[in-house]
């Protein structure tokens, strides 16, 4: 990593898991030495999906690399293979793998990097699912 660049595999990131749904993922924030952004990977297993949030000064940008699904204030979406979502700070929202075989892997980009690289931006959980 230099001041102007970095080049990461995410592969070489340790896995963590999301605190509410026990999920793997991999914080690149750090790795990659982004300061006006958060970026994670997270790969979804057959019927995985992320626990519905939400942020309150935080958009993010989801890139679905094996395309899948991501719910929005309720309603489902289907994303194509590398399609791209962007999301405001207040809807909830989650991402889903509908496959029955198929591990669908997501990078997600959140910014401003308000909060901690630890509590992914603030984040809320609402109370129904989106």
């Amino acid at each position: 990593m230099t001041g102007d660049f970095s080049v990461v595999d995410p592969q070489e990131i340790e896995q963590q898991r999301f605190p509410e749904s026990g999920l793997h993922h991999r914080k690149l924030t750090e790795a990659l030495g982004c300061t006006e952004m958060r970026v994670n990977t997270v790969s979804l297993g057959p019927g995985e999906s992320t626990t519905p949030h939400a942020h309150e000064r935080q958009e993010e940008v989801y890139v679905a690399l094996d395309g899948g699904f991501v719910g929005i204030d309720g309603s489902t979406y289907e994303v194509a293979r590398g399609g791209v979502v962007r999301i405001g700070p207040e809807p909830s929202r989650s991402i889903r793998n509908e496959t029955d075989d198929a591990v669908q892997t997501w990078i997600l980009f959140g910014a401003p990097p308000v909060g901690t690289v630890g509590d992914f931006g603030e984040y809320t959980v609402p109370e129904s699912d989106p």
